[in-house]
């Protein structure tokens, strides 16, 4: 294997030049690589040259042995003729002596033969002195000591484990340096951070030993748990606060991690001391790592994440006293919050939590009653069960204390609650003392409410209906005359109407909301369009004529809805009634769609969700945010509506139904989307954020829909593999584009520290690619990209490195970042990685093409070594990519040290 000696020259070569690497890498490779061929040459011609010498020596033998040398010699020799002398060795025979072996070779048919036995006595004796008078072989010369040495480094690099004796080569080099670059920079001194670093791994190891131990010494096992997790709680908030070593927010996720890994072992080994221990620091967290910020949001969701977890935990096991941590940290923590830094525009944030929580410590309290039995029945935590509505209710009596009627309407939900449970332990358990003590808040907040109750009048045009009367009857008579002029007094309905708008634009008529002369005329133009629709399908189905008059009646419908917009701000908002307007018109017509059997009027269900797309917009726009409090419950009617009149099409194939399936999809995706935009701006989250917050509804949903299409695409699934190319066939490309803008983006993860690979913008990658990668296999005529996934996996490792090195070293996020010895040192490691692990993967798949292509690769890191690491030998980043290249090849020639053989290849493929 020459090109391996070659390969040395070219690093030898490449380190005696100065400035020109290349070309003493070239002169280095070829200068070896033709000094050894021709090494060998020269050992090969002396092996053959002595092969010819023992072969000429066994054929003299053999000629002298014939039978018919012998008889020649029997013969009397001619007076006149003389035995010409044998030529000196290397002289060559006369002419004359090679005509006379030719005549004796012709004449040797007319010699007689002997017999058998005579013959092979002579012939045994003959060869026997041939033997004996044959010269004795040339002792072989040994080879030079150059051909010794060489023959030698040779060997040592073709022969054994080639990647191992490379990979300590190089590793040398790389410790060598590294020892004399830590000793200059005095790094064998202990900072603050590797004490704590100990600290930490002591804590660790202290855990795991705790748990193994857990069942043959339980008293000693989770004694060790215990002061483990409190041993890493006080590390990190020393880390944090003494030292200022952790950013808050990983301080803070340090401690969630902390939290909710002692909750688990609690929960598995039914030890309620790890579980308060750890809630303890959970609760505790916020107020030890508070920055001052004043986040109700976040601090009130990490709340709700603590109270959930004490919830599930109440659910399977008894205890109390994690149950009232809960309950005094949490409403105590929100009222200091609250006498600090409430103010009347936070309520829409404010009261979901505290709606939350005072429902989550309503089912603890009632949990802890059903499910213990430490204690006689009856048993009431007077605790919870009391002091839960009255901690909560004042707090939002103080939040709406400019509001009687709201707090009226609070009162009487709270009311209605208790009285449920009344009802519920009444029918499934005999709790007397519970349902007693649910009773009694019952009938207490119930004297708190007062009922709301409203009256209106109105009036109404009735021309429209007036012609469509008449034109159905010139239909069931057959008369075009009562036809066509029912016809027209549609549009002189509509002129009218018209009028009336334009001559009362300023001066509106008195009415409550879709109560009014304004709506109340559209709405009868509207019903008679669709009569009119309805009789023309059924009776009269010529040209167009049905769809353009049923475009005509959702023309007034909508129309109708436009002129109460002014009424509704004064009172829902303009979004709000809008959406609802939608979705009573979905339910409306999916009813009336079924009692007609008239399917055309799925038509109107695929425009009603044309505009639900529309209104993410405008919900946006209004309130600042797609999914914003005040626009839930609108929402939820409306996908109900529409969820609702897809279901009740049953099986029908119709295209409105596909269409108003697919973009109330994407309606969801979008609203998601951009509620998720808000959330990372609002939190001032960076740009990998964003990324996730950008794609991760459109493709949890594409997951959804290739996986599990049965479950998501609800109501429709049984068509929906009919018409799915209008979801993958637009959300495919949008998820391949966004794969290549994503790999070129900056990909900060503040508030969190970045990690290599963990963080949001890789791991959105990273499952971006793999279901991409699905997707292309689902389909037939995209399933000829999958071959190139390579390419995707080399460009996301090369820039996840480059990004790496951006915000963990600080090199600048452009084109001069690859002008850095640390960016080089980091590529250089990684695509040593990827060499090693193909080489790995191709040992173990018997696949000697992907084994191949490691080597390969890590030629090519060898060589980028010597033409560009070289220059940073006196520094971290060239001593890290010589101990990393050398490490790895050490690694791989344990694991994998040769290729596959010729025959295994494929095997594995």
């Amino acid at each position: 294997m020459n090109w391996v000696l070659g390969l040395i020259g070219a690093v030898i070569g490449a380190a005696l030049s100065d400035s020109r690497e290349m070309l003493g890498a070239v002169g280095g490779f070829f200068s070896v690589f033709l000094l050894v061929g021709s090494i060998r040459l020269r050992r090969e011609v002396a092996a053959l040259s002595h092969e010819l010498a023992l072969m000429k020596g066994r054929l003299a033998a053999m000629a002298a042995a014939s039978p018919v040398a012998q008889a020649t010699a029997a013969q009397p020799a001619a007076p006149t003729t003389e035995t010409p002398p044998a030529p000196a060795p290397g002289v060559p025979l006369p002419v004359d002596t090679l005509v006379a072996a030719r005549d004796a070779v012709q004449d040797e048919a007319a010699i007689p033969l002997a017999p058998s036995a005579a013959y092979e006595a002579a012939a045994t004796e003959s060869v026997a002195a041939a033997s004996a008078a044959a010269p004795e072989p040339m002792p072989e010369r040994g080879p030079g000591w150059v051909e010794t040495m060489l023959g030698r480094v040779k060997a040592w690099f073709t022969e054994g484990n080639v990647p191992v004796k490379i990979g300590v080569l190089v590793l040398l080099f790389g410790v060598a340096a590294a020892l004399r670059y830590a000793a200059a920079q005095g790094y064998f001194t202990m900072s603050i951070q590797v004490r704590l670093a100990v600290i930490a791994a002591g804590g660790v190891a202290a855990l795991a030993l705790g748990w193994r131990e857990r069942t043959r010494r339980p008293a000693f096992g989770l004694s060790l748990q215990g002061g483990a997790l409190g041993a890493l709680l006080l590390t990190v908030f020393a880390a944090y606060r003494l030292y200022g070593l952790l950013p808050p927010m990983l301080a803070f996720v340090l401690i969630v991690v902390l939290v909710a890994g002692s909750a688990l072992l609690a929960v598995l080994q039914n030890n309620m001391a790890l579980a308060v221990l750890g809630f303890l620091g959970g609760y505790l967290a916020p107020v030890l790592i508070s920055t001052g910020s004043s986040n109700h949001v976040g601090l009130f969701s990490y709340y709700a994440v603590l109270n959930a977890a004490v919830f599930a935990i109440s659910w399977k096991r008894s205890w109390r006293l994690l149950n009232l941590i809960g309950f005094f940290f949490t409403f105590g923590v929100g009222a200091a919050w609250g006498a600090k830094f409430y103010r009347p525009e936070l309520f829409p944030t404010v009261e979901p939590f505290l709606v939350l929580f005072f429902l989550f410590y309503i089912v603890i309290g009632l949990l802890y009653v059903v499910r213990q039995s430490e204690h006689r029945r009856p048993w009431v935590d007077g605790t919870l069960v009391f002091g839960t509505p009255l901690v909560a209710f004042p707090l939002q009596a103080a939040m709406l204390e400019d509001n009687r009627m709201g707090l009226a309407a609070s009162a009487l939900v709270v009311a209605l609650i208790y009285a449920a449970l009344v009802y519920w332990l009444r029918q499934r358990r005999g709790e007397r003392l519970l349902t007693e003590a649910y009773g009694a808040l019952a009938l207490g907040f119930a004297t708190l409410a007062v009922p709301l109750a409203f009256s209106a009048s109105t009036t109404a045009s009735v021309w429209a209906l007036e012609g469509a009367g008449v034109a159905w009857l010139g239909i069931r008579q057959k008369r075009n005359f009562p036809w066509l002029a029912g016809l027209a007094l549609q549009f002189l309905a509509a002129g009218a109407y018209l009028m009336s708008l334009v001559d009362y634009q300023h001066q509106r008529p008195a009415g409550l909301l879709l109560i009014n002369a304004d709506w109340l005329g559209a709405a009868l133009l509207s019903f008679s369009g669709f009569l009119l629709a309805l009789v023309h399908d059924r009776h009269r189905p010529r040209f167009a004529l049905p769809a353009l008059l049923f475009m005509w009646g959702a023309m007034w419908w909508l129309l109708g809805a436009a002129t109460q917009l002014d009424l509704a701000e004064l009172s829902l908002g303009q979004w709000r009634f809008s959406m609802l307007y939608l979705a009573a018109s979905i339910g409306t017509v999916s009813i009336l769609r079924d009692k007609l059997s008239w399917p055309r009027l799925n038509w109107m269900v695929a425009m009603a969700s044309m505009l639900g797309l529309l209104a993410v917009f405008a919900a946006n726009d209004e309130y600042g945010q797609a999914l914003a409090v005040p626009t839930l419950l609108p929402w939820s009617l409306y996908f109900a509506a529409l969820g609702w009149a897809l279901w009740r099409a049953g099986p029908a194939n119709a295209r409105s139904l596909a269409l108003a399936h697919l973009v109330g999809l994407w309606t969801i995706t979008l609203a998601a989307v951009m509620q998720l935009q808000h959330v990372a701006a609002v939190q001032e989250l960076a740009q990998g954020w964003r990324f996730v917050a950008l794609l991760a509804p459109v493709m949890l949903l594409t997951l959804a829909l290739w996986r599990r299409p049965s479950v998501f695409a609800w109501p429709r699934a049984g068509q929906f593999r009919n018409y799915r190319i209008g979801w993958f066939g637009l959300a495919l490309p949008l998820l391949a584009y966004a794969f290549i803008f994503g790999l070129f983006i900056e990909g900060g993860a503040a508030p969190l520290a970045f990690l290599p690979v963990l963080n949001p913008l890789e791991l959105a990658l990273l499952a971006l690619a793999f279901l991409v990668y699905g997707l292309l296999g689902e389909f037939q005529a995209m399933s000829k990209l999958r071959p190139f996934w390579p390419l995707a996996a080399f460009a996301f490792i090369t820039m996840a490195t480059l990004r790496a090195v951006h915000h963990l070293h600080g090199e600048p996020w452009s084109n001069s970042i690859l002008q850095s010895g640390f960016t080089q040192a980091s590529l250089t490691v990684v695509w040593s990685l990827l060499g090693v692990s193909a080489w790995i993967f191709g040992s173990r798949r018997h696949d000697r093409q992907v084994w191949m292509g490691g080597a390969l690769l890590m030629g090519i890191v060898l060589l980028k070594l010597l033409t560009v690491d070289r220059g940073y030998m006196g520094n971290m980043p060239g001593i890290i990519s010589f101990m990393a290249v050398g490490l790895l090849l050490v690694g791989v020639g344990y694991i994998a040290p040769s290729p596959p053989k010729a025959q295994e290849t494929g095997a594995g493929t």
